[in-house]
């Protein structure tokens, strides 16, 4: 009697785990391409950060060919992908990720990405305007220029050889009214780096609601002059892009979402290095924007003791 009850608590143990863990949330973070040299550092950091909330299970799938990450790929290797640095990127045709296996993709693409295969692109176009969730990090809104669709998804970019014909160039006002300038120019800039200022402009939002309404954020590249179609876009955040550190002079958007199709789209401009994603404002913007992305909600409620301030930076060094 006693060896029966044994074995049915160990069995009830092994059903909870297996449904927990088929409860959770199934996250792809996308990589491979991109001119940030800390590129495999940071995807790896942003999967901690999503597994550190308990909701997501997280997967990478990397493209075979990179460029200017190679300092950094023996310490954050993938098992059984091979990856060759080269001085220009180059399309990999084996680049198929099963989009439809997840609730949420995350790229951590950059600039000057080869486009990938026309089976790819169209198999992500039908999973996020089907419903797939989208987390835009930093340069990966600096990839596939001429991609149509991928324009509509990220709301607005930069680089990658976009001007007027893509889209305004979308900030806000003093008055924090969206300004949508069609002047002709191209799309992208930014000044040097610096920690400044995220100042949140809806605070109903799921993943904004609890932030102070200003927080400051650790070291980055402040990306200003974003174009795009800026279709179905919120904005949520924003920083002033400072004259006297080479920036705009404008309110540029930092934290927004776009509705795509049926599909949710987060997209930060932030996180151009590791010290940058450090940030305890970038790692809960990303967390709960990667929820909502997946779900239409955001169920961590609580906003961390140690969460920035309107004048204190607040980090967490990652090991």
């Amino acid at each position: 009697m006693f060896r029966s009850l044994f074995f049915t608590l160990v069995l009830a143990c092994v059903v909870t785990t297996s449904a927990s863990a088929a409860d959770k949330l199934h996250a792809l973070i996308i990589d491979g391409q991109n001119n940030h040299g800390a590129w495999p550092k940071t995807t790896f950091m942003m999967k901690k950060y999503l597994e550190d909330t308990n909701l997501f299970t997280v997967d990478i799938a990397r493209s075979a060919f990179t460029w200017k990450g190679e300092e950094w790929l023996d310490k954050y290797p993938l098992p059984g992908v091979t990856t060759t640095a080269t001085d220009k990127p180059q399309s990999d045709p084996n680049f198929k990720p099963e989009f439809s296996k997840y609730d949420v993709v995350i790229s951590n693409f950059g600039f000057g990405a080869a486009p990938w295969p026309e089976e790819t692109q169209a198999a992500f176009d039908k999973y996020v305007s089907g419903g797939g969730g989208l987390v835009i990090v930093h340069a990966a809104d600096n990839s596939f220029g001429e991609w149509d669709a991928y324009n509509k998804m990220i709301g607005i970019g930069g680089w990658g050889g976009r001007n007027e014909k893509h889209g305004p160039y979308i900030y806000l006002d003093d008055k924090g009214e969206v300004v949508r300038d069609t002047t002709a120019g191209n799309g992208g800039h930014h000044g040097k780096q610096h920690p400044f200022q995220v100042v949140v402009r809806d605070d109903s939002h799921p993943i904004t609601k609890g932030m102070p309404r200003e927080w400051l954020h650790a070291q980055d590249e402040l990306y200003d002059k974003l174009r795009g179609p800026g279709e179905n876009m919120q904005i949520l955040a924003t920083a002033y892009a400072s004259p006297d550190h080479g920036g705009s002079g404008k309110h540029e958007p930092m934290l927004m979402t776009i509705g795509y199709g049926k599909g949710r789209v987060f997209h930060t401009p932030m996180g151009h290095a590791d010290y940058s994603v450090e940030c305890v404002g970038f790692i809960v913007a990303l967390q709960r924007g990667t929820e909502w992305a997946a779900t239409g909600k955001v169920t961590q409620s609580d906003i961390p003791k140690d969460f920035p301030t309107a004048d204190e930076v607040s980090v967490r060094k990652f090991d």
